[in-house]
């Protein structure tokens, strides 16, 4: 006990080290939060040889860590646009339909370089460009849009 009284501030930047530790394994940032408390109390060896003191000062730098800074940091970590993976990833491009298409028919379409079978809620004939409003298990429901010299008859959806 009495090598902690004359390394105290080695304890605290040992705790403070092993927290960062802990935080590289959970990154969710609050053993980081912890770490800065336990560095606030590593300062305050310098002020008060007290435990007490040093204790409430790493506990209260901690808890406005956790409170304050944590919430801020996370939001903007954690803030991004989000991947679309697997069949989403197709959602909302617009692809050329290769077999005609009807309401209860379904026909093909090409989207990004790939043929899925399509389903709509009206006629769409071949060569009509469409739009991917979502995928039903592997059947991709489209509506026709319009594109660039695109001649075909108005249509109306079903909902």
């Amino acid at each position: 006990m009495h090598w902690f009284q004359d390394h105290q501030w080695e304890v605290w930047l040992g705790v403070a080290v092993l927290l960062m530790i802990a935080e590289m394994a959970t990154l969710d940032l609050i053993m980081g939060m912890l770490a800065v408390g336990a560095l606030a109390g590593m300062a305050t060896v310098m002020l008060s040889g007290s435990y007490v003191v040093q204790a409430v000062v790493a506990a209260i730098v901690a808890i406005a860590m956790l409170g304050v800074v944590r919430p801020s940091l996370a939001r903007r970590l954690h803030h991004g646009t989000e991947i679309a993976l697997g069949n989403d990833r197709v959602i909302g491009l617009r692809g050329v339909v290769r077999e005609p298409i009807a309401p209860l028919h379904v026909g093909r379409v090409a989207v990004d370089g790939e043929i899925w079978t399509a389903s709509a809620d009206v006629d769409i004939p071949a060569g009509t460009p469409v739009e991917v409003l979502e995928i039903r298990g592997a059947t991709a429901h489209v509506r026709a849009v319009p594109g660039p010299g695109a001649e075909y008859p108005e249509y109306k959806e079903i909902r």
